[in-house]
């Protein structure tokens, strides 16, 4: 095992260190959404998909829920086609790890040059590409179930419960996404893992200031989500 790991020992430490900083970041962030709901834009909108449903299902917006629902429908099935398309043409190039490991490999100064590193790098990335495979596919599937439930008419008394459910399938799928698509940002630390490992831990630092900057949200008067939240149907935490 030893013999094994020695090669690539600085790879796969710079490897669990970027994942590790991307790994705390998003639990910070998920911590920091537990006290304020609207810390970020995906919390904010969290509380706007559900806003969304109740508005829908309370004044039967048909149209207005498929439209929505189409559009979510087809970004992800974009996105989990892309990522399909990226892993079937980095087993292309994995034949080819010899030749590209080369080119790859000319700034690569304290980095292992062997070919097997190649092959794991090569393999670590098409697993993330996977993940974000699946996630979109799990997004498309609720949101399909989404379309189904939203225009359902609910059980009599029973009103309440019905648009809760609803809220929870859109949010869960919007979660998927969200996982999904944080697959696709930890794609550029991987990219840059191929050329060296300490450009790796400079992509993962760059890629979470930018990242943090944008998914801030602004700061405005949004106490007006978390009252109507609360009013309309609030969901069970996790």
């Amino acid at each position: 095992m030893q013999e094994f790991f020695a090669p690539h020992l600085l790879d796969i430490i710079c490897l669990v260190m970027s994942a590790g900083i991307f790994s705390f970041y998003h639990l910070y962030m998920r911590f920091k959404l537990k006290s304020n709901p609207t810390y970020s834009l995906y919390g904010a909108t969290t509380l706007a998909r559900t806003a969304w449903v109740v508005g829908v299902m309370e004044e039967k917006n048909d149209i207005l829920a498929v439209q929505t629902l189409r559009n979510s429908t087809m970004a992800a099935t974009f996105l989990a086609s892309t990522s399909i398309l990226l892993a079937v043409g980095l087993l292309t190039l994995s034949g080819q790890a010899d030749k590209l490991g080369q080119t790859w490999h000319a700034m690569n100064i304290f980095g292992s040059r062997a070919e097997s590193t190649i092959t794991l790098k090569l393999l670590v990335i098409l697993g993330n590409l996977f993940i974000a495979f699946f996630n979109f596919s799990f997004a498309i599937r609720l949101f399909m179930h989404v379309g189904f439930l939203i225009n359902t008419p609910p059980e009599e008394g029973n009103y309440g419960a019905s648009i809760t459910f609803v809220a929870m399938e859109l949010n869960k799928a919007g979660g998927y996404f969200h996982v999904g698509m944080r697959a696709y940002y930890f794609l550029v630390p991987l990219i840059f893992w191929l050329f060296s490992p300490l450009f790796m831990l400079a992509a993962t630092v760059t890629l979470l200031a930018l990242i943090s900057r944008i998914e801030k949200t602004p700061q405005l008067n949004s106490e007006y989500l978390g009252t109507l939240f609360k009013n309309s149907c609030e969901l069970p935490h996790k």
